[in-house]
Protein backbone atom coordinates (compact mmCIF):
# COMPACT_ATOMS: atom_id res chain seq x y z
CA UNK A 1 0.00 0.00 0.00
CA UNK A 2 2.81 2.38 0.90
CA UNK A 3 4.44 1.68 -2.45
CA UNK A 4 1.17 2.39 -4.23
CA UNK A 5 0.98 5.90 -2.68
CA UNK A 6 4.55 6.59 -3.71
CA UNK A 7 3.81 5.54 -7.29
CA UNK A 8 0.65 7.65 -7.37
CA UNK A 9 2.46 10.72 -5.99
CA UNK A 10 5.21 10.34 -8.57
CA UNK A 11 2.66 10.22 -11.39
CA UNK A 12 0.97 13.37 -10.09
CA UNK A 13 4.29 15.29 -9.86
CA UNK A 14 5.30 14.25 -13.37
CA UNK A 15 1.89 15.29 -14.67
CA UNK A 16 2.13 18.71 -12.96
CA UNK A 17 5.63 19.36 -14.33
CA UNK A 18 4.52 18.40 -17.82
CA UNK A 19 1.54 20.76 -17.58
CA UNK A 20 3.76 23.65 -16.44
CA UNK A 21 6.22 22.94 -19.25
CA UNK A 22 3.40 22.95 -21.81
CA UNK A 23 2.01 26.20 -20.37
CA UNK A 24 5.46 27.83 -20.50
CA UNK A 25 6.02 26.67 -24.08
CA UNK A 26 2.58 27.91 -25.11
CA UNK A 27 3.23 31.29 -23.43
CA UNK A 28 6.52 31.74 -25.28
CA UNK A 29 4.92 30.74 -28.58
CA UNK A 30 2.03 33.15 -28.03
CA UNK A 31 4.41 36.01 -27.22
CA UNK A 32 6.78 35.44 -30.14
CA UNK A 33 4.93 37.81 -32.48
CA UNK A 34 4.87 40.54 -29.86
CA UNK A 35 8.61 40.39 -29.24
CA UNK A 36 10.56 43.00 -31.25
CA UNK A 37 13.03 41.02 -33.32
CA UNK A 38 15.37 42.64 -35.86
CA UNK A 39 14.83 41.20 -39.34
CA UNK A 40 17.20 38.46 -40.44
CA UNK A 41 18.13 37.62 -36.88
CA UNK A 42 19.85 40.90 -36.27
CA UNK A 43 22.67 40.32 -38.75
CA UNK A 44 22.17 43.55 -40.63
CA UNK A 45 18.97 43.31 -42.70
CA UNK A 46 16.79 46.21 -41.64
CA UNK A 47 19.70 48.26 -40.28
CA UNK A 48 21.79 50.93 -42.00
CA UNK A 49 24.02 49.71 -44.78
CA UNK A 50 27.69 50.70 -44.56
CA UNK A 51 27.10 53.08 -47.48
CA UNK A 52 24.19 54.78 -45.69
CA UNK A 53 26.27 54.97 -42.52
CA UNK A 54 29.06 56.65 -44.52
CA UNK A 55 26.67 59.26 -45.90
CA UNK A 56 24.91 59.84 -42.57
CA UNK A 57 28.20 60.38 -40.77
CA UNK A 58 29.21 63.11 -43.26
CA UNK A 59 25.83 64.82 -43.04
CA UNK A 60 26.03 64.77 -39.25
CA UNK A 61 29.57 66.19 -39.25
CA UNK A 62 28.42 69.02 -41.53
CA UNK A 63 25.34 69.72 -39.36
CA UNK A 64 22.88 69.15 -42.20
CA UNK A 65 19.81 69.55 -40.00
CA UNK A 66 21.05 72.90 -38.71
CA UNK A 67 21.99 74.01 -42.24
CA UNK A 68 18.51 73.28 -43.60
CA UNK A 69 16.83 75.18 -40.77
CA UNK A 70 17.95 78.35 -42.57
CA UNK A 71 16.05 79.49 -45.65
CA UNK A 72 18.99 80.65 -47.75
CA UNK A 73 22.71 81.35 -47.68
CA UNK A 74 25.01 83.73 -49.56
CA UNK A 75 28.77 83.86 -50.06
CA UNK A 76 31.34 85.74 -52.10
CA UNK A 77 33.41 83.63 -54.48
CA UNK A 78 36.56 84.34 -56.46
CA UNK A 79 37.43 81.55 -58.90
CA UNK A 80 40.65 81.24 -60.92
CA UNK A 81 41.32 78.64 -63.59
CA UNK A 82 44.46 78.41 -65.67
CA UNK A 83 45.78 81.49 -63.90
CA UNK A 84 42.84 83.60 -65.13
CA UNK A 85 39.83 84.82 -63.23
CA UNK A 86 36.81 82.77 -64.19
CA UNK A 87 34.20 84.27 -61.88
CA UNK A 88 34.00 86.76 -59.06
CA UNK A 89 30.79 87.73 -57.35
CA UNK A 90 28.14 86.96 -54.79
CA UNK A 91 26.20 83.70 -54.90
CA UNK A 92 22.89 83.35 -53.06
CA UNK A 93 20.99 80.06 -52.91
CA UNK A 94 18.19 78.45 -50.98
CA UNK A 95 19.67 75.85 -48.66
CA UNK A 96 17.72 73.16 -50.54
CA UNK A 97 19.35 74.43 -53.80
CA UNK A 98 16.04 75.02 -55.57
CA UNK A 99 16.71 78.72 -56.27
CA UNK A 100 20.00 80.42 -57.13
CA UNK A 101 21.21 83.94 -57.83
CA UNK A 102 24.67 85.04 -58.98
CA UNK A 103 25.60 88.73 -58.85
CA UNK A 104 28.80 89.04 -60.86
CA UNK A 105 31.53 91.61 -60.41
CA UNK A 106 30.64 93.13 -63.80
CA UNK A 107 27.12 93.79 -62.39
CA UNK A 108 25.43 91.20 -64.58
CA UNK A 109 23.14 88.68 -62.87
CA UNK A 110 22.05 85.08 -63.31
CA UNK A 111 18.84 84.03 -61.59
CA UNK A 112 17.30 80.55 -61.35
CA UNK A 113 13.79 80.81 -59.90
CA UNK A 114 13.28 77.07 -59.56
CA UNK A 115 11.98 76.65 -63.11
CA UNK A 116 13.80 78.96 -65.52
CA UNK A 117 17.12 80.81 -65.75
CA UNK A 118 17.27 84.52 -66.48
CA UNK A 119 20.17 86.76 -67.48
CA UNK A 120 20.28 90.46 -66.57
CA UNK A 121 20.78 92.68 -68.42
CA UNK A 122 19.51 90.92 -71.52
CA UNK A 123 22.59 91.87 -73.54
CA UNK A 124 25.04 90.45 -70.96
CA UNK A 125 27.40 87.62 -71.91
CA UNK A 126 25.70 84.25 -71.31
CA UNK A 127 28.74 82.10 -72.11
CA UNK A 128 29.13 79.37 -69.50
CA UNK A 129 25.89 80.40 -67.77
CA UNK A 130 24.75 76.85 -67.03
CA UNK A 131 28.15 75.82 -65.68
CA UNK A 132 28.37 78.84 -63.39
CA UNK A 133 24.76 78.56 -62.24
CA UNK A 134 24.82 74.95 -61.11
CA UNK A 135 28.44 73.83 -60.66
CA UNK A 136 29.67 76.16 -57.92
CA UNK A 137 26.48 75.87 -55.88
CA UNK A 138 26.68 72.07 -56.11
CA UNK A 139 30.28 72.07 -54.86
CA UNK A 140 29.29 74.41 -52.03
CA UNK A 141 26.26 72.34 -51.03
CA UNK A 142 27.75 68.90 -51.70
CA UNK A 143 27.77 67.73 -48.04
CA UNK A 144 24.00 68.31 -47.99
CA UNK A 145 23.25 66.63 -51.34
CA UNK A 146 24.64 63.16 -50.66
CA UNK A 147 21.30 61.52 -49.85
CA UNK A 148 19.22 63.26 -52.51
CA UNK A 149 16.66 61.06 -54.34
CA UNK A 150 18.34 58.96 -57.03
CA UNK A 151 21.79 58.86 -55.42
CA UNK A 152 23.57 55.49 -55.47
CA UNK A 153 26.59 54.58 -53.34
CA UNK A 154 29.42 52.06 -53.40
CA UNK A 155 31.96 52.04 -50.58
CA UNK A 156 35.55 52.01 -51.85
CA UNK A 157 38.96 51.41 -50.28
CA UNK A 158 40.69 54.20 -48.36
CA UNK A 159 42.77 56.50 -50.55
CA UNK A 160 45.62 58.83 -49.62
CA UNK A 161 44.99 62.56 -49.58
CA UNK A 162 47.87 64.85 -48.59
CA UNK A 163 49.65 61.75 -47.30
CA UNK A 164 46.78 60.64 -45.02
CA UNK A 165 44.40 57.75 -45.70
CA UNK A 166 40.78 58.83 -46.19
CA UNK A 167 37.71 56.66 -46.51
CA UNK A 168 36.17 56.91 -49.98
CA UNK A 169 32.90 55.99 -51.65
CA UNK A 170 31.62 56.39 -55.20
CA UNK A 171 28.46 58.34 -55.88
CA UNK A 172 26.47 57.66 -59.05
CA UNK A 173 22.92 58.53 -60.07
CA UNK A 174 19.89 56.67 -61.30
CA UNK A 175 18.95 57.25 -64.92
CA UNK A 176 16.70 60.24 -65.36
CA UNK A 177 18.05 62.05 -62.30
CA UNK A 178 19.01 65.62 -63.24
CA UNK A 179 20.33 66.59 -66.66
CA UNK A 180 23.64 64.77 -66.24
CA UNK A 181 22.90 61.33 -64.72
CA UNK A 182 26.20 59.96 -66.08
CA UNK A 183 28.21 62.16 -63.72
CA UNK A 184 29.95 60.43 -60.83
CA UNK A 185 31.88 61.48 -57.75
CA UNK A 186 34.40 59.78 -55.49
CA UNK A 187 33.92 61.27 -52.05
CA UNK A 188 36.75 61.46 -49.50
CA UNK A 189 36.05 61.89 -45.77
CA UNK A 190 38.51 62.15 -42.89
CA UNK A 191 38.37 60.43 -39.50
CA UNK A 192 36.06 63.20 -38.23
CA UNK A 193 33.71 62.37 -41.14
CA UNK A 194 34.24 65.80 -42.71
CA UNK A 195 34.11 65.83 -46.51
CA UNK A 196 37.64 66.65 -47.66
CA UNK A 197 37.64 66.06 -51.42
CA UNK A 198 35.61 64.83 -54.36
CA UNK A 199 36.81 63.46 -57.68
CA UNK A 200 34.29 63.95 -60.49
CA UNK A 201 33.55 64.01 -64.20
CA UNK A 202 31.42 66.50 -66.11
CA UNK A 203 29.26 64.60 -68.60
CA UNK A 204 26.73 67.30 -69.56
CA UNK A 205 26.44 67.67 -73.31
CA UNK A 206 28.10 64.32 -74.03
CA UNK A 207 24.89 62.79 -75.44
CA UNK A 208 25.61 59.53 -73.66
CA UNK A 209 29.24 59.28 -74.79
CA UNK A 210 31.20 59.91 -71.59
CA UNK A 211 34.54 58.64 -72.93
CA UNK A 212 36.03 62.15 -73.10
CA UNK A 213 34.89 63.01 -69.58
CA UNK A 214 36.06 59.64 -68.23
CA UNK A 215 39.50 60.27 -69.73
CA UNK A 216 39.94 63.51 -67.79
CA UNK A 217 38.47 63.38 -64.26
CA UNK A 218 39.09 66.31 -61.94
CA UNK A 219 39.02 66.65 -58.16
CA UNK A 220 38.14 69.39 -55.71
CA UNK A 221 40.06 69.55 -52.43
CA UNK A 222 38.20 71.34 -49.63
CA UNK A 223 40.48 73.26 -47.26
CA UNK A 224 40.61 75.98 -44.59
CA UNK A 225 37.35 75.16 -42.84
CA UNK A 226 35.59 77.91 -40.92
CA UNK A 227 32.54 77.56 -38.70
CA UNK A 228 29.52 79.79 -39.32
CA UNK A 229 26.77 79.33 -36.72
CA UNK A 230 28.55 76.14 -35.66
CA UNK A 231 28.47 74.71 -39.22
CA UNK A 232 31.81 73.97 -40.96
CA UNK A 233 32.45 75.44 -44.43
CA UNK A 234 35.55 75.11 -46.60
CA UNK A 235 36.80 78.58 -47.53
CA UNK A 236 39.43 77.37 -49.99
CA UNK A 237 38.81 75.03 -52.92
CA UNK A 238 41.72 73.60 -54.90
CA UNK A 239 41.13 71.81 -58.21
CA UNK A 240 43.46 69.08 -59.48
CA UNK A 241 43.64 66.31 -62.02
CA UNK A 242 42.64 62.83 -60.81
CA UNK A 243 43.16 59.25 -61.91
CA UNK A 244 41.69 55.97 -60.70
CA UNK A 245 45.18 54.55 -60.20
CA UNK A 246 46.90 57.48 -58.45
CA UNK A 247 44.02 59.53 -57.08
CA UNK A 248 44.61 63.28 -56.94
CA UNK A 249 47.52 64.38 -59.09
CA UNK A 250 49.94 67.29 -58.59
CA UNK A 251 48.46 69.16 -61.57
CA UNK A 252 46.77 72.26 -60.13
CA UNK A 253 43.93 73.34 -62.43
CA UNK A 254 42.32 76.13 -60.45
CA UNK A 255 41.30 77.48 -57.08
CA UNK A 256 38.46 79.32 -55.41
CA UNK A 257 38.26 81.50 -52.32
CA UNK A 258 35.00 81.65 -50.36
CA UNK A 259 34.29 84.61 -48.04
CA UNK A 260 31.38 86.45 -46.41
CA UNK A 261 29.28 83.35 -45.75
CA UNK A 262 25.94 84.60 -44.43
CA UNK A 263 22.67 82.83 -43.60
CA UNK A 264 19.40 84.43 -44.75
CA UNK A 265 16.10 83.51 -43.11
CA UNK A 266 13.76 85.46 -45.41
CA UNK A 267 14.33 85.23 -49.17
CA UNK A 268 12.13 88.23 -49.87
CA UNK A 269 12.50 89.30 -53.51
CA UNK A 270 16.05 87.99 -53.97
CA UNK A 271 15.07 85.46 -56.65
CA UNK A 272 12.52 87.61 -58.45
CA UNK A 273 13.21 88.31 -62.12
CA UNK A 274 14.47 91.89 -62.60
CA UNK A 275 13.37 94.18 -65.41
CA UNK A 276 15.45 94.06 -68.59
CA UNK A 277 16.21 90.37 -68.12
CA UNK A 278 15.88 87.57 -70.66
CA UNK A 279 15.25 83.89 -70.22
CA UNK A 280 18.11 81.74 -71.44
CA UNK A 281 18.08 78.10 -72.44
CA UNK A 282 20.75 75.99 -70.80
Amino acid sequence: MKHSWIILLTIILISCNQTKKEETTTEVENNTEAMPVEPDGGIGDGGLSIEDAFVNSIEKAHKKEDFLKHKAISFHVNILFGGKQHLEGKITMLTNSTKIRIDKKDESKLIYNGENVFLHPEDANDKGARFDMFTWTYFFGLPYKLSDPGTQWELKNPRPLAGVAHQTAKLTFEQGIGDAPDDWYVIYSNDQNVLQAAAYIVSFGSNGDTSKAEADPHAIHYKDFKEINGIPFATKWMFYGWTEEKGMTDKLLGEATITDITFIDDEGTIFDTPDNAKEIKL
